[in-house]
C-alpha cells in the first residue's frame, strides 16, 4: 500500500488534491482513499490531507502516520508542522518552495522541491496549490500517471468549476510536468 500526506493551509485545495489522486488511482484499476483531517474550519491554519493507494481493497480508514510521500503545498507551514513526522526511511517530501531542498532544513533523505506558486500565481492569480504540486508528484513519482491526473480534474473540477478554470488547471499541472528537473524515483 502507498500512502500519501499533503500538508497545506486551508483554502489552498489540499483536500481535493488528495481526491484527485484517489480518483486518477482508480482510473488506473486500483483502490484508494482520500480523507481530510481538520483542525479549524476557517481559511489560512494548516491542514491535512490523506490519500491511500493499494492493488486490493483498502481496510483502514486511520489519519497516515507513516506515510511514503509526503506533498507540501505551503512552505510556511515548516515554522509549526514537522512535515516529516513518520516518513518512511525511504520516503519522499515534495515541497513547494523557490529553495533549494538541503536549504529548507528537513529531515528527510529525499527532497523535491518546485516553485508552484509562481506557477499558480500564474494560471489562477492566487495561491490554489493541489493541482501544481500533483503535476510535481507524478513527475517525481510515477505512482500515479498524469494523463489519469488530468481526467480526474476534468471529473471532480467539471461538477463545480468552468471549462476556463479545468482549462487552467490541465495547463498548469502540465508546465510543472514538463519543467521540473527530477531523476525518477522507482515506486
Amino acid at each position: 500500500m502507498i500512502e500519501i500526506r499533503l500538508h497545506a493551509r486551508a483554502g489552498q485545495g489540499m483536500v481535493t488534491g488528495a481526491e484527485l489522486i484517489a480518483l486518477a488511482a482508480n482510473y488506473e484499476g486500483k483502490s484508494s482513499q482520500a480523507f481530510p483531517f481538520f483542525g479549524s474550519e476557517k481559511r489560512g491554519p494548516p491542514v491535512e490531507a490523506y490519500a491511500r493507494i493499494a492493488d486490493k481493497p483498502i481496510m483502514i480508514h486511520e489519519e497516515i502516520s507513516e506515510p511514503d510521500y509526503v506533498i507540501v503545498g505551503d512552505a510556511s507551514i515548516l515554522d509549526s508542522v514537522d512535515v516529516c513526522a513518520g516518513l518512511k526511511e525511504d520516503g519522499i517530501v515534495i515541497i513547494n518552495s523557490d529553495k533549494k531542498p538541503g536549504e529548507l532544513g528537513l529531515k528527510a533523505k529525499r527532497v523535491f522541491t518546485v516553485d508552484a506558486t509562481e506557477v499558480a500565481l500564474k494560471h489562477f492569480k492566487k495561491l490554489i496549490l493541489n493541482t501544481v504540486m500533483l503535476g510535481a508528484f507524478c513527475k517525481v513519482t510515477g505512482v500515479v500517471k498524469l494523463e489519469s491526473v488530468k481526467r480526474a480534474i476534468k471529473e471532480k473540477l467539471g461538477e463545480k468549476f468552468s471549462e476556463k478554470i479545468i482549462e487552467a488547471n490541465i495547463n498548469a499541472i502540465q508546465e510543472i510536468y514538463d519543467t521540473m528537473e527530477v531523476e525518477k524515483v522507482k515506486v
